[in-house]
C-alpha cells in the first residue's frame, strides 16, 4: 500500500478543515479501506463563536456521506466539552447520544454526527482517521487474530476487543486506550471492525495509516495469504434469464416487493461459489458486522429461497429472545450458486451494487484468512445487535416512499435518441432500472447512471435480441416493463413507386422485430413481480394515414393489430400492452430543421405554426410522450389493456 498524498493537490484545499477533506478523499478512493460510506476522519479545531468567544470543536463526518466524495459541508461541527462530558457518564443509549450529538452542534443545517464521534472526541490528537482495512480485518478474522495483530504492530496500536460502535465502544475506549498508550502509539485496531491513525497534521495522521496497513499487508503476503489465485471456472453456456428471473420473483415475493437481482460470474465469484468449503467459510458472517446491515449475516447457498427464509427466521427467534423487536424481511441479499456465480439483492440497483461491492472484499477477507489460518467470525448474536441496531431501524422507519418503479426493469428500443431517449429519462426518474436498445454505438452513453445498461442491438437479428435479454437479466434480475419504439421512417414514396425491397426493410425493423421482441420477452413478463407490462408507439398514421407513407402505415397499423391480439392473449397472465399514437414529435432524428422548414413552408406556415398545427395549438415533445409511456406502466392504468391512445394535440381526422 502506497500514500498517494500530493503537495501540490493539497495546497488546494486550504484550512485545518480543508485539508481534512483532502485527506479523507484520498482514503476513500481506496477501496480497500473504506466502502460506501464507511470509514470515519474528524479534526479538532478551536474557532470563534457568534459572540467572539473561542470553542473547541470537532468536525467530525457527517451521517450519509462517502469520504471518496466529501465536502467541508460533510463534517457535523459538534462541542468538545460536550462530547467530553457525555464520555464521562457510565451509560448513554445509542439515541439519547445521537439527540446529544445534534443538539449540540454549532451549524443546525449539518448531518447528523458519525455514531463515533465521541471515540473521536476522546482521542487526545488533532486529526483522526478510521478505516476498515481489509488487510487488519483478514489478520483480525482468524483464530488467533488478537496476537497476530500484536505482533506485527507491537505498541504502535493499542488494541481493542470488539465492541459494537456507539457509546460502549467510546466508553470502553476511554478505559482501555490511556492506560496502553505509549509515545510509539500511532494507531488503534478495533477488532473485527477496523483501524485508528492519529496525527498533529492531515499529513501525518492519513500517512500513518497508510503505513499501519501495509504492515498487515506485508505480513500477509510474507505468509502467503494476500494473493488469491482464481482458477477460471468453466461458464454455463446457456441461457440463465429464466432461472434468474425465477429466483427473482420468489425474493420479490418473500420481501413483498419488486427488486433488483444483480449477476456476477468473474473467476471470483464462480470460483468461491464453487468452493468445497464454502458451505463453511460463507456461513460464519462477513468480515465486519458493518456489513451485516446490507449482506445479512450469511448468504444463501443455491437457489432455495424459502428454506433461507425458515432459517433466517429461526436465526431471528434465536437471537432476538425476549427483546421486542419486528423481524425484518428474511430474504437474501446475497446468493453463492455454482451455476450462478455471486448474485446480490437490493430492493435499487444501487442497493444491490454495493451489496455486491462489500461481498467481492468479503470473499477476498475470507479466503485470504483461511489461507493465513482459518477464517473464524465474530458470534451470531454480534452480528443481530447490528442489524437490528435502534439506530438502523430507525433509519428505515425515517425511509421515505420509494420512486414508482424503484426495483422494477424496463427495456426500451431505439433508446439513443428522440422519444426512446426521453423514454429513458423518464423512467430513471421513476427509479426503474433501464435498458436501452440501439443500433448506434453510442446507446452506452445515453446515461452514466448506475441503474442504466445502454447495449448495442440489431432488433432485426433475433439473436442479438436474445444476447441482449440474456445481459439485461444478469445485470439487473428479470424485465417488468417493455418499450417497443424503435423504428424508421422512409422517405415519402407512393405505392407506385414503392420497391419490394424498402417494404421489406421497413416491415422488419417496424413489426417482425416487434414481434420477435414480444415473443421472447413474454416468459419474462410473466414473472414480473408486479405483472408485466408493454408501451407500443404506435403513430398517427395508423388511424389518419398520409401519402407516401404506405410501407410506414402499414406496419405501425400490423404492429398495434399485434398488440390487440397479445392483449387479448396475455390478460390471464397480468400482462398488459397499451399504445401511444404520437404525431408531429419535431425533436427527433427525422425531423432535421431543413425538413422542418421545407414542411412548414409546403404549407405556408411559419416554422411555429407548423409545429402547432393542431387543435390544441400545442407542440409535441418527445417528453411529452415519455412521460405518458411511463405513467401507462405505472398504477394509474393498472386496469388497462389493449387501448390506443393519441399524444397529436388533437387532429381533426384522427378524432
Amino acid at each position: 500500500m502506497q500514500s498517494h498524498w500530493n503537495d501540490a493537490e493539497a495546497l488546494q484545499y486550504p484550512g485545518e478543515l480543508g485539508q481534512r477533506v483532502y485527506s479523507s478523499r484520498l482514503l476513500g478512493r481506496d477501496k480497500s479501506l473504506v466502502l460506501h460510506g464507511g470509514g470515519n476522519t474528524s479534526v479538532k479545531i478551536c474557532e470563534a463563536n457568534i459572540l467572539g468567544d473561542a470553542e473547541d470543536i470537532l468536525y467530525v463526518k457527517g451521517s450519509g456521506w462517502d469520504l471518496e466524495f466529501i465536502e467541508t459541508d460533510g463534517f457535523a461541527p459538534v462541542r468538545m466539552p460536550h462530547l467530553l462530558r457525555l464520555a464521562q457518564l457510565p451509560s448513554l443509549s445509542d439515541p439519547q447520544m445521537v439527540n446529544e450529538l445534534r443538539t449540540h452542534m454549532t451549524n443546525a443545517s449539518a448531518p447528523t454526527p458519525s455514531v463515533e464521534a465521541i471515540l473521536h472526541a476522546i482521542l487526545p490528537y488533532k486529526y483522526v482517521d478510521h478505516t476498515h482495512a481489509d488487510a487488519v480485518v483478514t489478520l483480525c478474522n482468524t483464530p488467533s487474530g488478537a496476537q497476530r495483530i500484536r505482533d506485527v504492530y507491537g505498541d504502535r496500536v493499542v488494541v481493542i476487543p470488539y465492541v459494537m460502535p456507539g457509546f460502549d465502544l467510546a466508553h470502553l475506549c476511554g478505559d482501555i486506550f490511556p492506560r496502553e498508550c505509549t509515545d510509539n502509539t500511532q494507531g488503534m485496531v478495533l477488532m473485527n471492525h477496523g483501524i485508528f491513525s492519529f496525527g498533529a497534521t492531515a499529513q501525518e495522521s492519513y500517512v500513518r495509516m497508510i503505513e499501519l496497513v501495509d504492515l498487515a499487508e506485508v505480513e500477509l503476503k510474507a505468509r502467503k495469504a494476500w494473493t488469491v489465485n482464481w482458477a477460471l471456472a468453466a461458464c454455463a453456456t446457456h441461457a440463465l434469464r429464466f432461472e434468474l428471473a425465477t429466483l427473482r420473483r420468489e425474493i420479490a415475493q418473500t420481501i413483498g416487493a419488486p427488486i433488483i437481482l444483480h449477476t456476477v460470474r468473474d473467476a471470483q465469484a464462480l470460483g468461491f461459489a464453487r468452493r468445497d468449503d464454502v458451505g463453511v467459510i460463507a456461513q460464519q458472517g462477513p468480515a465486519t458486522p458493518d456489513h451485516v446491515i446490507r449482506t445479512k449475516r450469511v448468504p444463501l447457498l443455491g437457489r432455495d429461497v424459502a428454506a433461507y427464509a425458515e432459517s433466517y427466521k429461526t436465526y431471528f427467534s434465536a437471537q432476538a429472545g425476549a427483546d421486542a423487536k419486528t423481524m425484518l424481511d428474511p430474504a437474501p441479499r446475497v446468493i453463492l450458486d455454482p451455476e450462478f456465480g455471486l448474485c446480490t439483492v437490493g430492493r435499487s440497483v444501487q442497493d444491490a451494487f454495493i451489496v455486491r461491492d462489500i461481498y467481492r472484499h468479503s470473499i477476498d477477507t475470507v479466503v485470504r484468512a483461511t489461507q493465513l489460518e482459518r477464517y473464524q467470525a465474530l458470534p451470531a448474536q454480534d452480528y443481530f445487535d447490528v442489524e437490528y441496531w435502534d439506530l438502523e431501524q430507525a433509519k428505515l422507519r425515517k425511509a421515505g416512499t420509494p420512486p414508482l418503479f424503484t426495483g422494477e426493469v424496463v427495456l426500451i428500443t431505439g433508446a439513443a435518441s428522440g422519444i426512446g431517449k426521453a423514454c429513458v429519462e423518464s423512467f430513471l426518474a421513476r427509479g426503474a432500472a433501464v435498458v436501452g436498445l440501439d443500433i448506434t454505438a453510442n446507446i452506452a452513453d445515453v446515461s452514466n447512471k448506475s441503474a442504466y445498461l445502454g447495449l448495442v442491438c440489431d432488433v432485426t437479428d433475433s439473436a442479438a435480441l436474445e444476447a441482449a435479454l440474456e445481459g439485461a437479466v444478469q445485470q439487473f434480475g428479470g424485465l417488468d416493463m417493455l418499450v417497443l419504439n424503435a423504428g424508421v421512417f422512409p422517405g415519402g414514396c407512393a405505392i407506385a413507386e414503392l420497391a419490394d425491397a424498402e417494404w421489406t426493410r421497413v416491415l422488419q425493423v417496424n413489426l417482425d422485430a416487434n414481434l420477435s421482441l414480444l415473443r421472447l420477452a413474454y416468459p419474462l413478463l410473466k414473472l414480473a413481480p408486479r405483472n408485466g407490462r408493454v408501451v407500443v408507439i404506435g403513430s398517427k398514421n395508423v388511424t389518419a394515414p398520409g401519402p407516401g407513407a404506405a410501407a410506414y402505415s402499414a406496419s405501425k397499423a400490423a404492429l398495434t393489430q399485434l398488440l390487440r391480439v397479445a392483449a387479448l392473449e396475455w390478460a390471464g397472465d397480468g400482462i398488459r400492452l397499451n399504445a401511444l399514437h404520437p404525431d408531429a414529435v419535431f425533436d427527433t432524428g427525422i425531423w432535421t430543421d431543413e425538413v422542418v422548414a421545407a414542411r412548414a413552408a409546403h404549407y405556408a406556415m411559419s416554422i411555429e405554426q407548423y409545429k402547432r398545427r393542431n387543435l390544441l395549438k400545442t407542440e409535441i415533445t418527445s417528453h411529452d410522450v415519455a412521460e405518458l409511456a411511463a405513467e401507462l406502466c405505472g398504477p394509474l392504468f393498472a386496469k388497462t389493456t389493449g387501448a390506443q391512445i393519441p399524444v397529436d394535440g388533437g387532429d381533426p381526422r384522427v378524432i
